[in-house]
């Protein structure tokens, strides 16, 4: 069975940073896609990052510089390292893999932007 944990929201203060962190278990992490995506309190669901096994990524118009995914396949873990954040960040943020076009979630972790 596949399962990915998220971990590392919280509170943050406009400006601040946060970096997220996604577990995979079950599956040969390695060999797929990854990425994150983000449901605004507004429901709006947003795709933020993602990275191919060989560490390719792409990000969301709205990034504009200021996060960075990254993955570790020897841990299977994915990373979404956050600057800069503003009050439209404020979202859950999941964390998927692409298995061959069978998309896995994360239960999601709460990152809330106030000051």
């Amino acid at each position: 069975q596949v399962q990915l944990v998220e971990s590392g929201g919280g509170v943050v203060q406009p400006g601040g940073s946060l970096t997220l962190s996604c577990v995979a278990s079950g599956i040969d992490f390695s060999l797929y896609i990854a990425g994150w995506t983000r449901l605004t309190p507004g429901s709006q669901r947003e795709a933020v990052a993602m990275i191919t096994p060989g560490g390719n990524t792409r990000y969301g118009d709205f990034v504009k510089g200021r996060f960075t995914v990254s993955r570790d396949n020897a841990q299977n873990a994915l990373y979404l390292e956050m600057t800069n954040l503003d009050r439209d960040d404020a979202a859950i943020y999941f964390c998927n893999l692409n298995e061959q076009g069978h998309w896995h979630w994360g239960q999601g972790t709460q990152v809330t932007v106030s000051a």
